[in-house]
């Protein structure tokens, strides 16, 4: 069954339970205070009767009296202690002759209740009196509620009347209501259609007067294909670039692959060079390789190995290394030692990025820093970033010197995996940079809960 469907008949299938129920309840309740209230005023008749006969003298005969006092379409009877006729019933009206003979469940004493003979209902009072001979006797006083009883099938008719034209509008709204709860449903699958058949991004139109849980629906969806087109789109670049870098050095190695095959045996010089270029080229795809598949990991894929970390120590011993690496000073300047928790591998690897970017950048010394929060500063005296650059230059592949970044066999990818690495370390980085006067990089660590 489909959900509209199932909309309409569990939503329908309430409200029309709920009507008949509601139109039972209102027939059964009133039906059980009219009988009372009927019964309540045959019993005062019957209590009248009772005392009208016990006032009478004995110049009139029972049977007299008995026609005297029996009520309009009723009967009165009396019967001995064991319930045994005594004398010939009374009736008056349209009461039919077979109720004389009707039987009762006889008890002793006072009683009142409804009864029913023939389809009609009547109102049945048994009081004990003294018969004219001193017996003690049970005089049953019955009186017809056939008039009740058509006002109580009129009141039937009114309803069932009453309910068949409530249950018009009752499917008319639920025919509404899982239209309504269905269009949007209907129109997400549609897109969702177009989109696999067009394999493009698409929105739901939106009614922008409604503010529902379909509506935020329908927006989530929309800022979701939002978020997929960008990353797709971010995907597509990221593939093309990671092509196009791998492709570089792939070239320069079968271009002087080639060159050695033609003409290493005649000139050794041309081996050397060519082994080199190789070499040189076999390491940056190497590093592009290795950076990528980093940054293809997701968040959770970072296996934090937290320690206590002498950070003071990390700034010496990455500064020593880019010193006989670059072959130019690394000055480190230090307040006092710092201790905290953290990946040390991994911020050692943060720490080289920001280095070996300044180093490649500059021919001047860089300086490192390292201040209570603790709080670590790079800062070089090269090239700069321009400062349309600066929101970009942590995006994969972007470079701000194109030429230069090539040259020095940047990848493009350093600071973006930077910007990885800091997250998963809970590290801040903020950047201070002019053109052609250097860059600051300012991080701000804190401490990992340790494991």
């Amino acid at each position: 069954m489909k959900l509209k469907n199932k909309i309409f008949f569990y939503s329908t299938f309430l409200f029309v339970i709920l009507i008949v129920l509601l139109s039972v309840t209102i027939y059964y309740t009133f039906i059980q205070i009219t009988y009372d209230r009927e019964l309540e005023r045959v019993e005062s008749n019957a209590q009248s009767i009772h005392s009208g006969l016990r006032n009478e003298t004995d110049q009139f005969s029972a049977i007299d009296l008995m026609s005297f006092y029996v009520p309009n379409d009723g009967m009165l009877r009396v019967v001995n202690q064991d319930g045994q006729l005594m004398t010939t019933a009374v009736i008056s009206g349209d009461v039919p002759t077979s109720l004389r003979n009707f039987q009762i469940d006889f008890e002793r004493g006072r009683q009142s209740f409804i009864v029913s003979h023939s389809d009609i209902s009547y109102g049945y009072v048994q009081f004990p009196t003294i018969w004219m001979d001193g017996e003690v006797v049970y005089l049953q006083v019955f009186e017809s509620l056939k008039s009740v009883d058509d006002n109580l099938n009129t009141l039937k008719l009114v309803l069932i009347l009453v309910t068949v034209i409530a249950l018009i509008p009752v499917f008319i709204s639920g025919k509404l209501l899982s239209d309504l709860i269905i269009q949007p449903i209907q129109s997400l699958i549609k897109t969702m259609n177009d989109i696999k058949r067009s394999q493009t991004f698409k929105h739901i139109p939106l009614n922008k007067q409604s503010n529902d849980e379909l509506f935020t629906m329908g927006q989530t969806f929309n800022e979701l294909m939002d978020l997929l087109k960008e990353n797709y789109e971010k995907q597509e670049a990221f593939v093309s670039n990671a092509s196009h870098e791998l492709r570089t050095p792939l070239t320069v190695i079968e271009s002087y692959a080639n060159l050695v095959k033609r003409r290493g045996m005649e000139r050794p010089e041309v081996i050397k060079e060519s082994i080199e270029a190789i070499h040189t080229e076999a390491v940056r795809m190497k590093e592009l390789t290795e950076q990528l598949l980093l940054l293809a990991r997701r968040d959770k894929d970072w296996k934090i190995d937290a320690s206590e970390v002498q950070v003071d120590e990390v700034l010496l011993n990455v500064a020593k290394n880019m010193e006989r690496a670059y072959q130019r000073p690394v000055h480190v300047k230090l307040e006092k030692p710092v201790l905290i928790t953290t990946d040390e591998q991994k911020l050692k690897q943060l720490i080289y990025i920001f280095v070996d970017n300044a180093c490649k950048y500059s021919d001047d010394p860089v300086q490192i820093s390292l201040k209570e929060g603790p709080v670590v500063t790079i800062a070089d005296q090269g090239i700069g970033i321009p400062e349309e650059s600066m929101e970009k230059v942590f995006d994969r592949f972007y470079r701000v010197d194109e030429a230069r970044n090539r040259d020095n066999g940047g990848t493009g990818l350093g600071l973006a995996l930077a910007k990885e690495l800091a997250e998963s370390l809970n590290i801040s980085i903020s950047l201070d940079s002019k053109k052609h006067q250097g860059t600051t990089v300012i991080l701000r660590i804190n401490s990992l809960s340790s494991h």
